[in-house]
């Protein structure tokens, strides 16, 4: 099933790509009430990790920001895996970002523009949510980014 956010991805030549497998013991998205809550999304790109490494080291800023771009991406597919169309998200409430750092790397609020800015490409206002952008000292898989989202769901 696709509709309305899937042409606008479309329209921004982004596809949906396969949910990622977990990478242990839990569920890519879960569903609660009328909100669905991802795990944290890594850069993978076809099953594999895009990039490893700290950003402000081996990863720039800016390739951080596409990273997190692909993480938002993956979250998608892991909300719609759980509730079968996009166009049942109300809203993005919040987005949790959190960024492998060098130890002087302060840039994080920019690295998860990349994920903020596709949420605002793809929803419009819709996708206008709260943030929290951390710096880490490592990811799993020394990934340089990681993404979860909150959203909220339409009426059934």
């Amino acid at each position: 099933m696709s509709g309305a956010v899937e042409a606008r991805l479309a329209e921004l030549g982004l596809t949906l790509p396969q949910v990622a497998a977990p990478l242990a013991a839990y569920q890519p998205a879960v569903r609660t009430g009328s909100h669905v809550y991802t795990a944290g999304q890594l850069p993978m790109v076809e099953g594999t990790l895009a990039v490893t490494g700290k950003v402000g080291a081996e990863v720039t800023a800016e390739e951080a920001k596409d990273l997190a771009r692909v993480c938002a991406l993956n979250a998608l597919a892991a909300v719609k895996s759980v509730v079968g169309d996009l166009d049942r998200v109300a809203r993005v409430v919040k987005v949790v970002g959190f960024v492998a750092s060098a130890s002087d790397f302060t840039g994080q609020p920019r690295v998860l523009n990349g994920a903020s800015e596709l949420l605002g490409e793809v929803f419009g206002e819709k996708g206008v949510h709260a943030r929290s952008a951390v710096g880490v000292a490592v990811l799993p898989l020394d990934a340089p980014v990681e993404v979860e989202l909150l959203v909220e769901l339409t009426a059934d």
